[in-house]
């Protein structure tokens, strides 16, 4: 592998069209459409620029590099590559044959930032009364999923909500490719691998899974599931490892189980889908609900209590605790709207009685109909 500095180096003169972005930090992502076309977003719009790289030969000069620092390789056969960039962003990239108008680049910014509760209500992104609640369900060892779609800020949010975990508990990390960052004394980082040119094996999430549950974890937080790797996940959550977070894409807290079921039966355990949901029923507690708003502002939409799995209906049984109430746009077109408490208490309320923490009162008083 070759050096940090030297490859940092390297790769500033291979992206030198897109260095005014990199360096800019309100732009999120910077998305190359072949050679010619380069889109930014910033503030959840998107923008097309003006760069431009000479040839597809320039983006997959810049492309190999990325690869050979990850370890891997971008070519006609493996036309498909994930990375970081030095400073941590995410690249995810296709080259031919899938895409036809030269290499495809998505990047995500790494944020500078570090995101609390506290700068998500100056964002307006929740409210005090839910990172409150937030705070607590993390404290009682709650298991959170957090959902919404992409680019919503769901790994942002899991990182926030990290942060709130007891320092001193041991939390193992698994992740597909490193973007969860915990200021903690106690964090161990365990990452896939993918298969490997030279023969080695692929490591998945699920072999992590079975590794880290031998390293006495008091938390397990899984940067997103996507497959299989979820019924290990649930089936932890109800055999007594409490407060695992993870993420996931879903569009509302209904639709978050059902993906998380259908994840759950892509594993090679024969498990009949009612006694899948009955475990996710008993062992997820909390969905977090993000979502982009239509001026492109990240928001969170739902907090919902789990409450179970009813097997007389075949219907999960939610419970929101916060929504969020829409009032139209003003007028520079933003969104307006406002994250209520539902008055609905938790189910688990002595959980959090019992880790001495307790709800705003908000939470606990009857709202209007």
């Amino acid at each position: 592998m070759i050096p940090s500095e030297m490859y940092a180096e390297t790769l500033a003169g291979l992206l030198a069209p897109l260095q005014p972005f990199l360096d800019d930090p309100s732009v999120s992502e910077v998305m190359i459409n072949g050679p010619a076309q380069v889109f930014i977003e910033r503030q959840g719009k998107l923008e097309l620029t003006r760069a431009r790289f000479e040839s597809s030969g320039a983006v997959m000069a810049a492309l190999r590099n990325i690869a050979q620092y990850a370890g891997s390789f971008v070519d006609e056969n493996n036309p498909i590559l994930e990375a970081r960039l030095p400073d941590g962003s995410r690249v995810e990239a296709v080259v031919a044959p899938i895409v036809q108008q030269g290499p495809v680049v998505a990047i995500r910014r790494f944020s500078r930032t570090t995101l609390s509760l506290g700068r998500l209500i100056e964002f307006d992104a929740l409210s005090a009364d839910a990172a409150s609640a937030l705070q607590a369900f993390t404290t009682a060892k709650c298991n959170i999923a957090v959902a919404g779609g992409t680019g919503s800020g769901k790994t942002s949010l899991l990182n926030v909500l990290a942060a709130c975990i007891p320092d001193s508990e041991r939390m193992l990390v698994l992740e597909d490719t490193h973007e969860i960052a915990i200021d903690a004394t106690h964090v161990v980082y365990m990452q896939a691998r993918k298969a490997q040119e030279h023969g080695d094996a692929a490591i998945t999430i699920r072999d992590l899974f079975r590794a880290c549950l031998r390293m006495r974890p008091d938390r397990i937080i899984v940067g997103e599931i996507r497959g299989p790797e979820a019924l290990d996940l649930v089936q932890a959550m109800v055999s007594g490892h409490g407060g695992c977070m993870t993420t996931l894409h879903a569009t509302y807290p209904r639709d978050t189980l059902t993906r998380l079921e259908t994840m759950c039966m892509m594993s090679d355990v024969n498990m009949p889908l009612t006694a899948i949901r009955m475990q996710i029923g008993s062992g997820l507690d909390v969905i977090v609900q993000v979502g982009r708003l239509q001026d492109g502002s990240r928001k969170l939409t739902h907090i919902t209590e789990v409450v179970g799995f009813d097997t007389e209906s075949g219907k999960y049984q939610l419970r929101d605790l916060f929504v969020r109430q829409y009032q139209g746009l003003d007028e520079q077109g933003r969104a307006r709207s406002q994250l209520l408490p539902t008055g609905h208490a938790p189910t688990f309320l002595p959980r959090l009685q019992a880790h001495g923490v307790r709800l705003p009162a908000a939470m606990l008083t009857p709202q209007p109909v």
